[in-house]
């Protein structure tokens, strides 16, 4: 069941599901925003406010390394910890016919990182999610069954997923060729979330109450965390400030000490900021995948595929001080001229910017809650394919991607940096315009 045309079969078994803890049928449920793998539902079960989370679809969970049941059972273990994690109050069973998941107790605040950030105490806020991640990662898994991480098998993965993917991104195999020839030294394994970042936290009056969606977590490198929270996606438009958005990379590091974790190694965080960079662009492209086999038709799952663009953009800041310094400051060629506009019938942009005008002033004032998000997205899609058909970005080029990942080209070849960043401000003109790093991108490298 991936998106069901009402609420109802959903409210029948989680009554089923909830009868098990002791608690009465739900009462006003209500899709949450976000989420780019999971469901999460809002509900009231007598006096207490309950979350649902569950997969939008059974085939959705094939091939995760571990399950709703392993996923509960780890929160319950990094509660018992002293993280501030969810209570899981009951798990979803098969007879329940609604798919996979488990219902927790609701914890006060919000997750919205744009209203945190506004309202916080950076000070007050990197050391509460400092303390949270020294609590994570000393948790103890003893008896659950919490998948371990090697690095270079992982790696492996993503290489065999970039080349069914396509492994025509040149930006991308950039990246994998430098991760798999950096890899470091295997470390004591420590619980690392997976997900560690602001939206997967939540906060009241800025400080810190609840620490979400456990489903990526795995043994292996702390560093892994710290660098997950500090990339650009997750700074919500705060490139100034790498420490989640707060502060320093250099602050978060000390807080994460005074805190009781380990050292910080720069050397580590820095491979693992590449690397969960590069895994989130092949996540977004997945969300590609998802949509046409059918397991989610969503439109936000294919406008989230389209966030790959963002990732190229800053894999590309994070590798250029590899080139010499000759490229780095060559000039960029030309951008590819727009289409010219028309004066006779409309363009396809034009009538695609029609249809998102139209839904802004008709159809918005009609819709609230979860529809007034799915509208949002809609009209972000339509804009996308608008500036596509003006401005004809290229993303692709598989012969350019097999010379970089076979080592034949490099950041020292070259014209090859200027044409890349000529490549990743296009795709990521048309595809995510309001993306904080593209103006700091733009400046750097075009000088305004």
């Amino acid at each position: 069941m991936s998106h069901p045309e009402s609420a109802a079969p959903l409210a029948d078994g989680l009554a089923r599901a909830l009868a098990r803890a002791g608690l009465p049928a739900p009462q006003g449920l209500e899709r949450l925003s976000g989420g780019a793998n999971m469901e999460s539902w809002r509900f009231a079960a007598g006096d207490e406010i309950c979350v649902l989370r569950r997969a939008p679809s059974l085939e959705m969970m094939a091939g995760r390394p571990m399950d709703h049941a392993g996923e509960a059972a780890l929160i319950r273990a990094a509660r018992a910890a002293g993280v501030m994690a969810p209570e899981v109050l009951v798990e979803l069973e098969p007879d329940d016919g609604i798919g996979s998941g488990y219902v927790m107790r609701a914890i006060s605040g919000s997750p919205d990182p744009n209203a945190f950030l506004a309202e916080a105490d950076p000070q007050l806020a990197i050391r509460d999610i400092a303390r949270e991640l020294v609590a994570t990662h000393r948790t103890d898994c003893t008896g659950v069954p919490v998948p371990v991480m090697d690095t270079a098998e992982a790696l492996g993965e993503l290489r065999r997923r970039f080349l069914d993917y396509g492994g025509d991104r040149p930006i991308l195999a950039l990246a994998l060729r430098w991760l798999e020839a950096n890899i470091p030294p295997p470390v004591p394994p420590r619980l690392v979330h997976g997900d560690f970042r602001l939206g997967n936290l939540m906060f009241e009056q800025g400080r810190l109450t609840g620490v979400l969606d456990w489903e990526l977590a795995h043994l292996g490198d702390w560093h892994e965390d710290l660098a997950f929270g500090c990339m650009t996606v997750w700074r919500f438009s705060r490139p100034d400030r790498p420490g989640y958005g707060l502060t320093t990379v250099e602050e978060l590091a000390a807080a994460y000490e005074e805190a009781g974790g380990e050292r910080f190694d720069p050397a580590r965080f820095r491979f693992w900021t590449i690397y969960r960079t590069f895994w989130w662009a092949l996540g977004c492209l997945q969300m590609g995948g998802f949509w046409r086999a059918g397991h989610d038709r969503s439109v936000e799952r294919v406008v989230v595929a389209r966030r790959t663009a963002e990732q190229e953009l800053d894999l590309l800041l994070l590798l250029e001080d590899l080139a010499p310094e000759e490229e780095r400051n060559r000039p960029l060629p030309p951008p590819q001229e727009p289409l010219a506009p028309t004066t006779g019938e409309p363009s396809g942009a034009e009538i695609l910017t029609a249809i998102s005008e139209w839904l802004n002033s008709d159809i918005k004032p009609l819709v609230s809650g979860r529809g007034k998000f799915d509208l949002a997205v809609a009209r972000n899609a339509l804009g996308i394919v608008a500036r596509e058909i003006e401005q004809r970005p290229v993303a692709t080029d598989a012969t350019l991607a097999a010379d970089l990942l076979a080592g034949r080209a490099d950041l020292a070849t070259p014209g090859l940096l200027a044409r890349l960043r000529r490549m990743a401000l296009a795709k990521l003109s048309a595809d995510m315009p309001k993306y904080s790093a593209l103006a700091v991108a733009r400046a750097q490298w075009e000088g305004n």
